[in-house]
This record gives C-alpha cells, structure tokens and sequence, in this order.
C-alpha cells in the first residue's frame, strides 16, 4: 500500500463475465509465503491505536499486492519497553497472541493480565488499550481477525475515544451491550497454555484454542489452535473449503498444496492437480493455504520441532462447510486422538 492510498478495508470482486476464472487464477499464482520482516501496511493512515510507545505492522490484509485472501487478516503489535498503544475502539473482535512479553489490557474499564503464549480476546464494540508491563524488554502479540466480515455486514462504527459526532442529534448515552449474546460476559477473555491441552489427531500434535466447541472463549470469528511436526515429520494430508494463514512461531519447512478445481457438469465435482506445489518457510514467515486447497506440511530439521500457529475464519463452518477431510494421516497418529497432557510442561 503506497503513502496516500489510504486503507483497504473489505476488496471487492467484479469480473466483465459471470466466471471468476481469471480472479481464482490471480490468487493461485500469488506467492503463498511472505517472509519474516514484511510489512504490507506500516499503519501510518492513522487507523491503529498507535502511540509513541507502539508500533503496528501488517502482514496480511485486503489492502495487499498482490493479494491473498480477507478473510483473515493478520497483523504485529509491539509494545516498547514499560510503554502503551492509545485507546481504541472497533465493532470487530480481535485475538491476540503473545510471542513475547508480559502486559496487560483495559478492556471497558476492566483490566486483564497476560503474558507470553497466551491469546487474549478482544471482543465485539470493546474500548481497548494494551499495556507492557515489563519496563526493560518490548511484547510482541500476532493480531488475528476477520474484520472484513464486519466491514460486509456494515458493522463499521469504529474511531478513538470521545463524544458521538452531531451530539445535539441524540439522547444519553445507554449500555450498548444489550444487544450481545445472552451470558457472553462471562465468557473466557485470556486463554493460557494450561486452559487447552495437546492431543495427537489425525493432522499430528496440536492444541486447540478457540473453536466453535470451546464455547468457554469470548470469540465468535476467528478459529485458532497450534501444531508441533517432530524433526523430520510431516503433519496429515488434509483437505478443507476454508483458506488458512499460519505464522511459523520456530522451525523450518516446507508445504504441498494441491490445487483443487471445480467440474461444473450434473452436480460440482472436484479436480485435483496431479502434482503439487512446494512454499518453503522458517522462523517468522507466514504461510498462507488457499480456500479449498489440499496441503500437508513437512519439518524440514530432523531434530528440531516445527511449531505452527494456524488462524482460520469461523464463518466456513456456519456456513456449511465444516468437514475435514484428511486423506493421509501423520505418522503419530494411532487411529484415535490420544490427550497429551497440558500444554504446559509437555514439550
């Protein structure tokens, strides 16, 4: 995104024919690993909570080129040592995990404490500030959201603190929560390691954080877990309609993806390529698979553990699409899902 273009908030899709052959094929030839370092948006259109003691920077966005997807968005905030970003407030919900630090969030006046590997939840219409507790070292959290999906549904209200624009126009200030799901308040907001805990499933060594099953987290957009591939491994071979964005948290290695097309004769039938596509990654890159796409990863150390942090949009499974199927599965995997114990103190 070039100085002056200002920000892409939800990409629109027009075509001179009905097909969207041409789009999808745009999309497939897109490079599907960006390295660690990039930055595709260095929020200095004014949108983020930035303040002289933060800085934000997106990886993935709707604004992109070339563009990847919107369906989830990803993005890094750092806090400087002791510091703090500006009060804010959007109608989107937000996750964020901790790569590095300890902090702290006001969330509607409510403080919640946090520290490295846990996910706190920004939830829907919340006025939010982030805080670095420690007053010698920075904290790093990767944001995961789909905003756009907010953004589609004119859910759009958003800005920093003060009074409502054209105040005369309007009453007193009433509880806007009146309008959130029933109980949703005492739903969890900070999600620790010892909160999930590490199973071997078909896919290999994971955990789940949020899901529409952990009905426990204040979370309704966006589906997170992460996923240890031992050194030399490979995780299963699966195939899913929703798009997936993963940050390499440590490791290196290497994913196949085959590319899926659909044959629109009598009913839709699924083509898939016959050989796939290599996308090599290490340490701090982002490896984006593609809606309906077949892929399996591989740790390319034979020593060292390959750890993955997988965010996907919520809003496939509600609309249908909610199967996983796994066409090879990872060597670990003993033919039911084993519990491996509490994600902390079991490496």
């Amino acid at each position: 995104m070039s100085e002056g273009e200002g920000r892409v908030f939800l990409r629109g899709i027009s075509s001179e024919t009905y097909g969207l052959k041409e789009l999808r094929r745009r999309q497939r030839a897109a490079p599907r690993v960006r390295r660690a370092g990039t930055v595709v948006d260095d929020a200095t259109v004014a949108h983020s909570g930035d303040s002289d003691q933060s800085r934000t920077s997106w990886i993935l966005g709707p604004g992109d080129d070339p563009f990847l997807t919107q369906t989830v968005q990803m993005h890094f905030v750092e806090l400087f040592p002791g510091g703090s970003n500006r009060g804010h407030g959007h109608q989107n919900e937000a996750a964020f995990y901790i790569l590095e630090g300890r902090g702290y969030e006001i969330h509607d006046g409510r403080r919640y404490d946090w520290e490295k590997d846990d996910l706190v939840i920004v939830h829907n219409d919340s006025v939010h500030r982030h805080f670095n507790a420690d007053p010698s070292k920075r904290a790093l959290a990767l944001v995961m959201k789909a905003k756009s999906v907010w953004m589609y549904l004119g859910l759009i209200q958003q800005g920093h603190g003060g009074p409502a624009g054209d105040g005369e126009r309007y009453g007193p200030p009433v509880d806007w929560s009146q309008l959130w799901t029933a109980g949703v308040g005492q739903r969890k907001k900070v999600v620790k390691p010892s909160d999930t805990r590490w199973e071997t499933t078909r896919d290999g060594r994971v955990r789940v954080i949020t899901s529409p099953e952990r009905s426990d987290v204040r979370v309704f957009s966006v589906d997170v877990y992460e996923q240890q591939i031992p050194g030399g491994s490979r995780s299963g071979k699966q195939w899913h309609m929703a798009d997936e964005a993963l940050y390499v948290v440590s490791g290196r290695g290497y994913s196949l993806h085959w590319d899926v097309e659909a044959e629109i004769g009598e009913r839709y039938m699924a083509r898939v390529a016959k050989e796939p596509s290599r996308w090599e990654f290490g340490a701090g890159d982002l490896l984006y698979v593609p809606q309906n796409t077949i892929h399996q990863h591989f740790n390319a150390d034979p020593k060292t553990p390959l750890v993955l942090l997988s965010g996907q949009n919520r809003l496939f499974k509600l609309l249908g699409y909610d199967a996983v199927v796994f066409l090879e599965d990872a060597p670990q995997f003993t033919g039911r899902s084993q519990a491996a114990g509490a994600a902390t103190g079991d490496s």
